[in-house]
């Protein structure tokens, strides 16, 4: 059976990553607390290997072990979230392999002494199909916490470099992770007053969702922080639901949100381009449609 190995530094949400290395026997390598390894241990996976505790050693700083482990076992395919830690962990290996990374990947296949990867290019606006021989490297959003297992945890000693953490600071403002969202309810230039947020995050609070933005709300009024603006060059998002509120649906918003489960498209133009990407469709106004969700769901 193929191998993948999923690299994890501090965090078990990897759900979508299981999903990606379906048909594969999976191996887990952990960097962080037992808690976190546990955690990994129950999401499907066959094998979790544990670095053991990090103390006060940066995750960051067991990348060459990480890489030590991963170059042993040479395997088909190595996964590892966006998160920034992950992605550190996945350059080291893919620098001890001699193996190309790939990001904005929508599909893996692993078949033959290789695999076969699908990508974004040029913003997402298009996608190729990549043939990988040897290990493959791929980046994807790591998704929610993944059930269904209660695999072994192996503990292997590990050295690693000499990076500590002497001090944790908050940031001066809080940003939201739109990758972790579950649901997300984002609004375009079909709000027309910023004391109008308020309406949107009352459906979102009702859904559970986070909301997010198209760009012109975020880098042309500053309604919202840049860190909800969906897009090409915003956040690329793959929750179960998004709902597009007064959004046209223009290709560079609708690229960051195709990885969404069901997109439910709200716009007063039934000729809107978002309607040809929605499963969903409802024509009508968001200040009439929205009200009426946010009532039905409450």
């Amino acid at each position: 059976m193929p191998s993948t190995y999923i690299l994890v530094a501090g965090d078990a949400r990897i759900g979508n990553l299981v999903a990606a290395a379906a048909g594969t026997r999976i191996t887990a390598v952990v960097v962080g607390t037992r808690a976190v390894a546990d955690a990994v241990a129950a999401s499907a996976v066959a094998t979790v290997v544990w670095l053991g505790e990090p103390g006060e050693n940066a995750l960051e700083a067991f990348a060459g072990p990480v890489a030590d482990v991963v170059a042993a076992a040479a395997p088909q395919l190595v996964l590892a979230s966006t998160r920034p830690s992950d992605r550190v962990l996945a350059g080291a290996v893919a620098a001890r392999l001699g193996a190309p990374v790939s990001t904005m990947v929508s599909e893996v296949v692993v078949s033959g002494d290789g695999a076969q990867v699908t990508r974004g290019v040029y913003g997402g606006i298009a996608q190729e199909v990549v043939a990988v021989t040897g290990t493959a490297v791929v980046i994807l959003d790591g998704g929610a916490s993944g059930t269904g297992g209660d695999a072994p945890v192996e503990e292997v000693a590990a050295v690693p470099a000499g990076v500590v953490v002497v001090e944790n600071r908050p940031a001066a403002r809080t940003q939201v992770d739109l990758g972790r969202a579950q649901r997300i309810v984002s609004v375009g230039r079909g709000l027309k007053s910023q004391d109008d947020v308020a309406m949107v995050e009352a459906l979102a609070a009702a859904l559970d969702a986070e909301t997010a933005c198209s760009r012109p709300l975020a880098e042309g009024v500053s309604w919202f922080t840049k860190d909800r603006y969906v897009g090409i060059t915003g956040q690329h998002v793959s929750p179960d639901l998004y709902l597009a509120l007064g959004i046209s649906g223009q290709l560079q918003h609708a690229v960051g949100a195709r990885g969404a489960g069901t997109i439910v498209a709200v716009n007063t133009d039934k000729d809107c381009p978002y309607f040809k990407e929605a499963d969903y469709c409802i024509v009508g106004d968001l200040y009439d449609v929205v009200p009426a969700l946010t009532r039905a769901l409450t």
